[in-house]
């Protein structure tokens, strides 16, 4: 397991961007430069090393880099706690349709389907401009859009293992419902679930960019990747270095958690070893 943890180069690489993301919002208060709502209208729209700032500043005077070092933050953790909401949803949900059938296949299976039959962004815009706009009604909003990933994952995987002599023989011995999901099916279908979370933390990231990019994300001022680019996209002309640079961060955050669950696949994916 070790030597394929290493071997594998997409995992490796992913590892490395997700550890700097991941730095870059626990260390946010030491690596700012300055406060990142510090307005100084005699500053604005300063270009990437000018009067000390090192990659300029926005239309209000406030320093680019710090806003992007505390986005970082914002995104990181609406990533995060969505995905868990999801994944914790879904996971229960998938245990249950996959072990049980039935009735209760059929009804969770439909209501994946109703959740699938909207484009998530559309579905989370739907959600946020009801609850209105907030960073629990956006957490709220990307985890619900998330939970029949999670949950077609899992019900796929209980019902792969559950024709298994190890389950046939539990449910021989009288064991409970509530016994063999968790003692037997659950440990079977954390492979699956761990590469689709870290996939799926970078689908919320960029859900939630694109949400503050149209408003409906964290109120101002908080600093969003989405929100910057938001203010650079009046400025493209004079100053592209404010949407540009919270575009790359985007990128780099998204690409490191693609590549990260990408590799775990690989590695963890026994039928890419035979």
């Amino acid at each position: 397991m070790r030597a394929r943890l290493t071997a594998s180069r997409p995992l490796m690489v992913g590892g490395a961007l997700v550890l700097l993301v991941a730095l870059t919002a626990l260390l946010a208060p030491l690596l700012a430069p300055q406060d990142p709502y510090l307005q100084d209208l005699g500053a604005r729209l300063l270009g990437p090393g000018e009067q000390g700032h090192l990659l300029g500043t926005d239309q209000f005077g406030r320093d680019l880099l710090s806003r992007l070092v505390y986005g970082a933050r914002v995104s990181l953790q609406a990533g995060l706690v969505a995905v868990a909401i999801g994944a914790g949803v879904g996971l229960v949900l998938g245990l249950c349709a996959g072990y049980l059938g039935g009735w209760v296949d059929m009804i969770i299976g439909r209501l994946f389907d109703i959740i699938l039959s909207f484009p998530t962004i559309l579905l989370a815009l739907a959600i946020v401009a009801v609850l209105g706009p907030s960073m629990v009604n956006l957490i709220i909003a990307i985890g619900v859009t998330t939970v029949p990933n999670y949950g077609r994952v899992l019900r796929g995987a209980v019902i792969a293992v559950k024709s298994r002599e190890f389950m046939q023989a539990s449910e021989a011995f009288g064991a409970s419902n509530t016994y063999v999901i968790t003692r037997h099916a659950l440990p079977n279908v954390l492979p699956p679930l761990i590469v689709t979370t870290s996939l799926g933390i970078a689908a919320a990231i960029l859900v939630e960019a694109t949400l503050s990019f149209l408003g409906l994300g964290v109120p101002p001022p908080t600093a969003t990747w989405g929100s910057v680019i938001n203010d650079g996209k009046q400025y493209l002309d004079i100053a592209p270095g404010i949407s540009t640079w919270a575009g790359m961060a985007i990128v780099v955050a998204v690409l490191g958690f693609s590549l990260f669950g990408d590799g775990l696949r690989d590695v963890l994916d026994p039928r890419l070893h035979k």
